[in-house]
């Protein structure tokens, strides 16, 4: 009775084991292919749901449904024009055909690697096809231009010359090409970018030196104009000045002038009304006179038709 069970327990387990390994399940981001030996079999799994296999003679190889993601490494790239520039790109793609897929590159890693060879040549075609203007720039919308710039020095043309192509264009270029190689591989490209473009670091070198140098060119010409400026402004001060200065002056004058001549006329009023009055005035500026002309220790030797002696007699 114990064998009985114990030989239907192991019928049960060994039936168990069976049933898990032929069973496996495959999620909504999943498909499948099923090989014999190493060998694909069938078509590939693409429904969700559980799926059956023959256990320990085949096998589940699962792979992404869903888009993956490839980054380039940044490569030196001559443009048309002789640039050297860095270039740094990235790609979408996604599992097209899984059969295919498994017998060309057998995973991802494979997958990553044919990529790498594939995009980065495509990439490096396309460069050296075209100018780094065309690389640079996607339309040919009309710049804006501020005065008194290093633009007024040139001509838009050869600052910003017209493109005929673009970075887009370029993109879809090396789209296009790269797809039908990646068909082979059971690979469809979805699309490709450039993450990173910029020059080596000894043209980077120059052009920052060349921008210094122009801004600097540009500062000086804004320091020269300024001190143009400062200078007529203080010379149209000193102008201004030298005018209010000369016509106050000429005021001051003629006011003085005025009251000089109201003095004199009412002193000529005052002092020439007789005989008597102009005798006093006479008398008055002579004293006058002697108060500013001697001193207390000095010696004054006057001859008798003196003016000064005749009204010091006269005192006497």
């Amino acid at each position: 009775m114990n064998k009985r069970y114990l030989i239907l327990g192991g019928i049960i387990v060994a039936a168990l084991f069976v049933l898990f390994s032929a069973a496996f399940i495959v999620n909504e981001t999943e498909q499948v292919i099923i090989t014999r030996f190493g060998k694909p079999v069938g078509e590939p799994i693409t429904t969700p749901g559980i799926h059956f296999k023959v256990p320990l003679i085949e096998d589940a190889t699962f792979f992404e449904k869903r888009f993956l993601e490839w980054d380039g490494d940044a490569n030196q790239v001559p443009t048309k024009d002789k640039r050297f520039i860095w270039v740094d790109t990235y790609a979408r793609w996604k599992i097209s055909d899984p059969l295919l897929f498994f017998q060309r590159v057998r995973d991802e890693r494979g997958a990553q690697a044919r990529l790498d060879d594939i995009l980065d040549g495509e990439t490096r075609n396309a460069v050296a096809k075209h100018d780094l203007v065309e690389l640079v720039r996607s339309s040919n919308r009309k710049p804006m231009v501020i005065a008194d710039t290093a633009l007024a020095e040139e001509t838009l043309e050869d600052v910003f010359p017209t493109i005929k192509y673009g970075r887009a264009k370029i993109t879809r270029e090396i789209l296009l090409a790269a797809q039908e190689r990646t068909k082979e591989l059971g690979v469809e490209l979805l699309d490709i970018r450039f993450k990173r473009i910029n020059y080596v670091e000894e043209v980077q070198r120059k052009i920052y030196e060349r921008m210094i140098t122009e801004r600097k060119r540009i500062a000086e010409k804004y320091r020269s104009e300024g001190q143009g400026m400062a200078s007529q402004i203080l010379g149209q001060k000193e102008r201004e000045l030298k005018r209010i200065q000369s016509e106050a002056y000429r005021t001051a004058q003629e006011i003085r002038g005025k009251a000089d001549a109201q003095a004199t006329a009412i002193y000529a009023r005052a002092y020439d009304r007789n005989a008597e009055s102009r005798e006093f005035y006479r008398f008055l500026k002579t004293l006058e006179t002697y108060r500013s002309t001697f001193g207390e220790k000095d010696w004054l030797i006057l001859t008798t038709d003196n003016d000064f002696y005749k009204l010091l007699q006269k005192i006497q």
